[in-house]
């Protein structure tokens, strides 16, 4: 089984994908848009990159305040699930993403990657992270 995390944002969606064993995530592209609510296109790489890359399920990181309240972002996200959902015929799995983009940049900083640099990567570094820490507690509930 392989899976699809994604990171999405107002202007970009990071993707990143698992390997088959579903035990390492790896960043594949950030997919960017000219405008927040226009969707098709970005919807159509998700769905070519679903195919392209044999995948049954999507992590999509779910944007919780701080406080583990919920914002505007997340009425745009789960929004976006259900397009997923209708468009992919796929289970469409919400992950909680808080701090995910600070540990993106921290990595990126730690990897000497220049700051110019970085917002072209950093999205799908965060992408990596959701899926990375889904499957990684899926392991841990399969061990209990």
């Amino acid at each position: 089984m392989k899976l699809m995390g994604l990171d999405y944002g107002t202007k970009t969606v990071g993707v990143a994908v698992s390997d088959g064993l579903m035990l390492t995530a790896q960043p594949v592209e950030t997919i960017t848009r000219k405008s927040s609510n226009k969707l098709r296109k970005t919807l159509a790489r998700i769905e070519a990159l679903v195919q392209e890359h044999g995948i049954e399920k999507i992590v999509l990181g779910y944007p919780k305040n701080m406080n583990n309240t919920l914002g505007v972002r997340v009425e745009e996200t789960l929004e976006f699930k259900e397009m997923l959902e209708r468009r992919m015929g796929l289970p469409v799995v919400l992950w909680d993403e808080r701090l995910t983009t600070m540990e993106s940049e921290r990595i990126l900083m730690a990897g000497g990657v220049r700051r110019e640099n970085r917002k072209d990567v950093i999205d799908q570094l965060a992408a990596s992270i959701i899926l990375q820490s889904y499957m990684d507690s899926e392991r841990k509930e399969e061990e209990e």
